[in-house]
């Protein structure tokens, strides 16, 4: 946790995929410690309850449509937290999707490229509309949101979302390289099996077999992950950067 009890207050983080899951509750736990929330999400109700959420807990928050495969969209984002807040110290790429399971040779071109186009350009598109303010700032803090997937290969039916997340790493480790000597810090979380949305369409019982398969013996909560984005982003992380953060469970 951070050394300095009032680090986060009045600092401003910007959030994509902020309307639910890891997105919404990083949102919430950075809201309890005082800094201001930008909420961008592709669905504007979701992102707008969250910042009202935030707002209720006594911090200040924003919110913004964001397709993050849109360049123009997350570059808007980051032009609005910076008129709202006059910078933006941490940004979380959240938003990511497996959009469909599919063994191997079921996976079209199509899926493949829409799975990228989210989790990769996505988080691409964030991390380089936020890292010139940073720079001319003095500094900041990326997190990505990656997966275990990327470790497993995808556990058979998700060979699209795993190596999507694989990228993300690999980007996080290029961007953490490349600016650590300019004040800026970038990492990448990968959570084992979360219980978020993005597991609303999987069958229970599919679900209750991932979560046996896990040490702990349970799904993690978003609210944990979220913690472990708090850390990241806190004074007491100030050496960690160009690396991965596994939060799962014991799952290997």
């Amino acid at each position: 946790m951070p050394r300095d009890p009032d680090y986060f207050r009045a600092k401003t983080i910007l959030i994509t995929g902020a309307g639910s899951g890891i997105g919404r509750a990083t949102a919430l736990v950075f809201a309890r410690e005082g800094a201001n929330a930008v909420c961008a999400d592709i669905d504007p109700e979701a992102a707008e309850r969250t910042a009202n959420q935030v707002i209720q807990l006594g911090a200040k928050a924003s919110f913004v449509e964001c397709d993050v495969t849109v360049r123009a969209d997350v570059d808007a984002a980051v032009k609005q937290a910076i008129a709202d807040f006059g910078r933006v110290d941490f940004e979380l790429n959240a938003a990511g999707a497996a959009l469909a399971r599919k063994p191997f040779l079921e996976i079209t071109e199509e899926l493949w490229e829409r799975t990228y186009a989210l989790n990769v350009r996505g988080t691409f598109n964030g991390a380089q509309a936020i890292l010139p303010h940073m720079l001319e700032q003095g500094g900041g803090v990326i997190v990505n949101i990656a997966s275990v997937a990327a470790r497993i290969g995808g556990a058979g039916n998700s060979v699209h979302y795993a190596s999507s997340k694989g990228a993300v790493d690999t980007m996080t480790l290029g961007i953490g390289r490349e600016f650590a000597s300019r004040g800026v810090r970038c990492l990448s979380i990968s959570p084992g099996l979360v219980d978020t949305p993005f597991h609303d369409n999987t069958p229970p019982e599919v679900l209750q077999a991932y979560a046996e398969q896990m040490p702990i013996g349970r799904m993690a909560q978003p609210e944990e992950i979220a913690e472990t984005v708090l850390f990241a982003c806190s004074d007491g992380a100030s050496y960690l950067t160009a690396d991965t953060i596994y939060v799962t469970g014991g799952l290997r």
